[in-house]
């Protein structure tokens, strides 16, 4: 890595941590001692295949949109948000495939949301499951009572 002080092309890494976007190192240059920082992001390609057969590339940011909408005006702090982003995007990575349904990744968001807020979830899976009707509605509200008791 080059020093943006002196321009010399070795450093050490002090400290590294992940962060909700990618790794965040801490460096120190091996010949002026000036510490920086460098941000890294992963940059392996997934492709999310949706219901109609289309493929997309994985798009952290509109995963976040749908789960933030889901809870909005709910007493959820965006540090659950990010949270629960950061593991479906840790374990979609972690799973080593170049494409992975996007049925998938909406099972995983309702399994998050379930245990986190049962209305963020509700309102998720209205849309996730395309809830046409009250009646639908109704027998997943009665299977989520069924399931907390």
């Amino acid at each position: 890595m080059i020093c943006p002080y002196c321009g010399h092309g070795d450093s050490r890494v002090v400290d590294t941590r992940t962060t909700g976007e990618g790794i965040r190192r801490r460096r120190e240059c091996l010949a002026c001692r000036k510490r920086f920082t460098t941000y890294e992001q992963i940059s392996e390609a997934l492709l999310i295949v949706k219901r109609d057969g289309r493929r997309e590339p994985f798009d952290r940011h509109k995963l976040t949109q749908g789960i933030r909408i889901a809870c909005a005006k709910r007493p959820i702090a965006m540090t659950d948000v990010d949270r629960i982003v950061n593991q479906i995007e840790e374990h979609l990575f972690s799973l080593g495939k170049a494409e992975v349904r996007s049925e998938v990744i909406g099972e995983m968001v309702l399994g998050k949301l379930k245990e986190l807020d049962p209305l963020a979830y509700i309102r998720f899976a209205i849309v996730y499951m395309e809830m046409e009707d009250v009646e639908t509605l109704q027998r997943e509200l009665d299977r989520l009572r069924a399931e907390r008791k």
